[in-house]
């Protein structure tokens, strides 16, 4: 142990900087068991959790050697740690690298085999995973910031998974202010990143609490002006009459306005029921639930947030309404002449808002007769915080703090503007930091003399996090404005009720810290047990597989000479001999093989843009597979030199027939000119139930696929199904045909044929089928634009209908 220069004690350690870190006796504590155990900390925001993780790391990396990972949801926050770890070990700088979106993969590869520290996202890791990109193999310690986000298919579940399956030494660390709601959720996280010992402490403890201090919450009721609450209630009259119809529907309950969103959830999913069933009325209802949802939205906003705010929406509902393709509730809504009122009356209302004069009164008191130094005001949406920084430039100096993500009407900020935004707040170049939730988890902004939330916040794990910006070296004070008899008052009960549950939780879980480990290890088991239930899963029945005891003259199939049995099939070890890719049929008898050696795996390139389903991950999750990543100009899977498959989920595919950026047709057209096998697969169930399409057309676009384009089209149940399905093809291909993966995807220069059944495929929309049927018929496509009606009928597949549209589209005047 040494000495500051305050006269503090440090930490002292091999890797550390001397006199760098003070000596806290709690942050030891949690260090030395989660040196030795896989374990999630739990402590109070602004108490040094990443601490921890850095001693442990400096530990780890001392005594075992490897490397370390250390994972944050944001990309600020992956910064912020990287910025603390190179002030506070004694490693190169180089070595301790950042692994952002930012970064190219190719680039991640190569800093990934000499980085000793790598923080990172955890999409990033997640698709470097999937892509084989980088092994976990000698990571020796890695660890989950904001573990609470280990919930359903967050990333943090994958890597957690991959890093005890792959790592020769694995050591995790979760760490989080706010682990869950309950024991439940908290079990949940531990057990999806394979944690078994639990360490909380709470500001009560001795050790912590020198190092805090008392924060009350100061509720703030807010009147809000006859105007406003006009504007409300004409939009809950709408909302009203269209529960009613929801209710003769037979799926509402109530036409209260304020329906919770469990009841709108359960709606919907009745709703769709309907559909599923091929009844009319669902489409009619899901259109009005739509509706529902945007009313409640600008209540929302006009009750919680600013007449601003409800403006900005108005404006972006009213563009939508006007845009091609537009839904019908958009253009209802918009037009509906009670909406419109209020938009009038939204767009007319002059007064300063009163959460913004008590804002401003608040801050003037704080910055002010307090001589305070630094507010954050924390709203939930981005057009009030836009809107609000505006107003308060008009009497402090402030700035706001929002997420990178564009939208219409509201530019998001780059990751360098918002390092640049809180390195100028920690220096104190101005005083008013306005965010939206970005900033609420574990971002070090400096502490403050106020945080004042503009909106309750329901969720206890967000309210923790924001109350954290404040009272960590002296007393702080923390406001929430709540509007009088409006949503803010349901968000007060429901956020007091769940914080108080969480300090009872983190208190319970303290006391019962080992009686959650042991659960721990009872939930869990090892790696070795899960692999020794997928062998046993994998065996045959010896009866089955005897060769004489399938396939047996009463099997029916006797006289179909070289006919693979379903064993066969399943073991992926039968091919047609004919290599030919032109497809042509022989007579030669059907070549069989023994199954691929073990240990032998197979290749599949995933375009990157698939990892928005769950099948490239659970490809990646076989030893069998060796999944990478691309960006590919055609096709969802390639899995050999002529195998290329387009997934589509069965809603994708109506949609694909029926409008969209780029039909299936163009698709795998583009696949049939690089890949002489291409393969469409259909996920899901309801194929014939989507939307208002009728049947036969989506059978006649099948036909048309596997006719006109020699696709062959596949049906699966599940994403499950598909990843069973993708995974026996690669075998086949790659193990028994002897093929290898290869991406000649590339885009080329159409032919002049091509171009030519392009442009007549695009007339009316008639596709390449007739397209090709009128050229052959005219020869040129100018021949086919002059043709009478009469004379385009002659055409195969050309009726009177068709044609009539054809000469619409061909004669009729532009209008613009």
């Amino acid at each position: 142990m040494a000495t500051t220069d305050e006269g503090i004690a440090s930490i002292e350690h091999p890797l550390l900087e001397p006199d760098f870190l003070e000596r806290r006796l709690y942050q030891l504590k949690l260090a030395g068991t989660a040196a030795n155990h896989h374990t999630l900390v739990c402590l109070p925001t602004g108490l040094g959790k990443t601490t921890v993780s850095l001693l442990v790391t400096a530990r780890r990396l001392e005594e075992v050697g490897g490397t370390s990972l250390m994972l944050a949801p944001t990309k600020p926050l992956v910064q912020q740690h990287a910025d603390f770890y190179r002030e506070a070990l004694q490693i190169p700088d180089e070595e301790i690298v950042v692994f952002t979106g930012d970064v190219s993969p190719d680039d991640r590869a190569e800093m990934w085999e000499s980085a000793t520290v790598v923080m990172a996202t955890p999409q990033v890791i997640e698709n470097d995973l999937v892509g084989s990109r980088i092994s976990l193999a000698d990571v020796t310690h890695i660890t989950f910031d904001e573990c609470h986000r280990a919930t359903g298919d967050y990333a943090y579940n994958y890597i957690a998974e991959r890093y005890h399956a792959d790592a020769k030494r694995p050591l995790v660390t979760g760490m989080s202010a706010s682990p869950g709601g309950d024991e439940e959720a908290i079990l949940e996280v531990c057990e999806n990143l394979g944690l078994d010992e639990v360490e909380v402490m709470t500001e009560e403890d001795a050790d912590v609490e020198e190092f805090t201090h008392d924060t009350d919450v100061e509720w703030e009721r807010i009147d809000l002006p006859d105007e406003v609450l006009e504007i409300r209630d004409a939009l809950n009259e709408v909302i009203k009459e269209r529960l009613e119809k929801l209710k003769e529907l037979g799926v509402a309950s109530s036409t209260q306005p304020d329906q919770s969103q469990k009841d709108l959830n359960r709606m919907r999913a009745e709703l769709q029921e309907l559909i599923n069933n091929d009844q009319s009325e669902g489409f009619e209802g899901m259109s009005i639930h739509a509706e529902v949802m945007k009313l409640r939205q600008a209540v929302t906003l006009v009750e919680t947030q600013s007449v601003e705010a409800l403006c900005r929406y108005f404006d972006r509902q009213r563009n939508q309404a006007r845009s091609s393709g537009a839904s019908k509730a958009s253009q209802r809504m918009v037009s509906d002449p009670r909406v419109r009122e209020a938009m009038r009356k939204a767009e007319s209302f002059d007064e300063i808002h009163p959460k913004y004069s008590k804002t401003r009164m608040l801050l003037a008191e704080t910055l002010g007769l307090e001589g305070g130094e630094r507010v954050i005001v924390f709203t939930e949406s981005r057009d009030t915080a836009e809107a609000l920084t505006e107003f308060l430039c008009e009497s402090f100096d402030a700035k706001r703090f929002v997420g990178q993500g564009d939208r219409e009407g509201s530019d998001g900020m780059t990751q360098k503007q918002q390092q640049d935004v809180l390195d100028e707040f920690r220096a104190g170049e101005f005083e008013v930091l306005v965010s939206t939730s970005v900033a609420e988890e574990g971002l070090d902004v400096p502490e403050v003399d106020l945080v004042l939330f503009y909106e309750p916040v329901p969720t206890a794990i967000r309210s923790i996090q924001r109350k954290g910006r404040t009272g960590r070296q002296s007393e702080g004070r923390v406001v929430v404005l709540m509007a009088e008899d409006t949503r803010d008052e349901a968000y007060f009960w429901i956020s007091r009720r769940r914080e108080k549950e969480m300090e009872s939780e983190l208190r319970d879980l303290k006391g019962m810290a080992d009686d959650l480990a042991a659960e721990l290890d009872d939930s869990q088991q090892s790696l070795a047990d899960f692999e020794a239930a997928g062998e046993g899963e994998a065996e045959v029945d010896d009866s089955v597989a005897d060769p004489d005891a399938v396939g047996g003259s009463s099997s029916g199939s006797e006289g179909v000479a070289g006919q693979p049995g379903l064993q066969e099939f399943a073991h992926g070890n039968s091919e047609a001999s004919s290599d030919d890719d032109t497809g042509d049929d022989g007579d030669e008898a059907v070549e069989t093989h023994e199954p691929h050696a073990e240990g032998e795996t197979v290749a599949v390139v995933a375009d990157q843009r698939e990892m928005d389903a769950n099948i490239a991950r659970d490809l990646s999750r076989r030893e069998e597979c060796e999944v990478s990543l691309e960006t590919l100009d055609v096709g969802d899977y390639v899995l050999s030199d002529r195998v290329v498959v387009e997934r589509k989920s069965v809603a994708d595919f109506v949609d694909s027939l029926v409008g969209g950026d780029r039909s299936v047709f163009e698709q795998v057209g583009a696949m049939a000119r690089h890949y002489s096998r291409p393969i469409v697969i259909v996920e899901g169930e309801g194929l014939y139930e989507q939307r208002d399409v009728h049947p036969n057309a989506i059978r006649g676009a099948l036909s048309s696929l596997a006719v006109d384009f020699g696709a062959s089209v596949l049906r699966t149940e599940s994403e499950d199904d598909t990843t069973e399905l993708l995974a026996v093809i690669a075998g086949r291909e790659q193990s028994t045909a002897d093929r290898e993966v290869s991406v000649h995807g590339e885009k080329r220069t159409k032919t002049l044929g091509e171009q030519q059944e392009y442009v007549v495929a695009s007339i009316a929309e008639i596709g390449p089928v007739t397209a090709r049927s009128l050229l052959e018929e005219f020869g040129t496509v100018e021949g086919m634009m002059i043709a009478t009606e009469d004379e385009l009928q002659a055409a195969d597949g050309v009726g009177k209908v068709t044609a009539e549209r054809i000469r619409e589209v061909i004669g009729s005047e532009y209008t613009g």
